[in-house]
């Protein structure tokens, strides 16, 4: 019965071998980028960026609807001028870059969801908004690998420089100049990573499998390296857990994945070792001299 529930639909039907490998492939990329946005206070930024890239996939849809390379290309197209204007305008009129994203993104939202209905039904919108893992087809799995493959390769050349600007920006800018093109690499990543979860989990869900397992990795380690991997394997647990959820029961496969990601983080948040609130209430005896 267990291994009819857990295993049976990843071994009987190839949707759900499709969608796993697609989630692997999520979380392999999206975990450590997730955790570089919470280091350096970011992960508003990338929610906001998840909805900048809806009016490029609007309009590709718009010209050729559900076809995954429009769409694809829009996105990023969108992603990138969004981050591009942001950046000019805060540093052209002195206003924040959050505030100057923050206006970007409610516009372009709006802009999205108009575009896709006037074209398109109300299962296309949801499509654009929610995803669906489930109808990953081949084509799409080997962009989203494709997509991570690059991330990983990229985010291996920066991480030196990711990191100490991550602590210190002051000493990078003193005794480097990688800072700034380490800086547009990982927006760029961002964006990649995004729009590789936009074609599974929507264009709400997308920053969700980025996020989640970062704060998740945060309440067990304060080592960068543990909790890239603790973020990764969070992700792939929750990704796995929600298509599982999704197969067993009605709900749609998107939100499963983040609702699983979501009580692994409010757990983590009660009994995580680094600041659980259990381990604040009852902390273990200190070592006595």
């Amino acid at each position: 019965m267990l291994h009819d529930a857990l295993i049976g639909p990843f071994t009987e039907f190839e949707f759900m071998r499709r969608a796993l490998a697609a989630v692997i492939a999520l979380s392999l990329a999206g975990a450590p980028i997730g955790v570089f946005l919470m280091l350096r206070r970011m992960s508003l930024v990338g929610d906001a960026m998840a909805h900048a890239i809806l009016p490029g996939a609007a309009v590709g849809f718009l010209l050729s609807g559900l076809n995954l390379f429009a769409m694809t290309a829009g996105g990023l197209f969108a992603g990138f001028a969004v981050a591009i204007l942001a950046g000019v305008v805060a540093r052209s009129t002195g206003l924040k870059e959050d505030a100057s994203l923050a206006t970007f993104y409610l516009a372009s939202l709006a802009l999205g969801v108009t575009i896709v209905s006037i074209k398109g039904t109300n299962i296309d919108l949801l499509h654009v908004l929610f995803g669906n893992i489930l109808a990953m087809d081949d084509q799409t799995l080997l962009v989203v690998a494709f997509n991570a493959t690059v991330t990983l390769l990229v985010l291996a050349v920066i991480y030196r420089p990711l990191v100490i600007e991550s602590v210190d920006p002051l000493f990078l800018r003193t005794v480097s100049r990688a800072g700034g093109p380490a800086h547009l690499a990982f927006l760029a990543l961002v964006v990649i990573n995004l729009v590789n979860g936009f074609q599974a989990l929507g264009t709400l869900l997308a920053v969700g499998l980025m996020i989640l397992p970062a704060g998740i990795a945060r309440f067990w380690s304060r080592d960068l390296t543990a909790m890239i991997c603790i973020a990764v394997v969070a992700a792939a647990v929750s990704g796995y857990a929600g298509l599982v959820l999704s197969f067993q029961t009605r709900v749609p496969s998107g939100p499963a994945i983040i609702l699983v990601a979501t009580v692994l983080y409010i757990v983590s948040v009660l009994f995580g070792r680094v600041g659980g609130i259990v381990r604040q209430l009852f902390p273990g005896r200190h070592l006595e001299a």
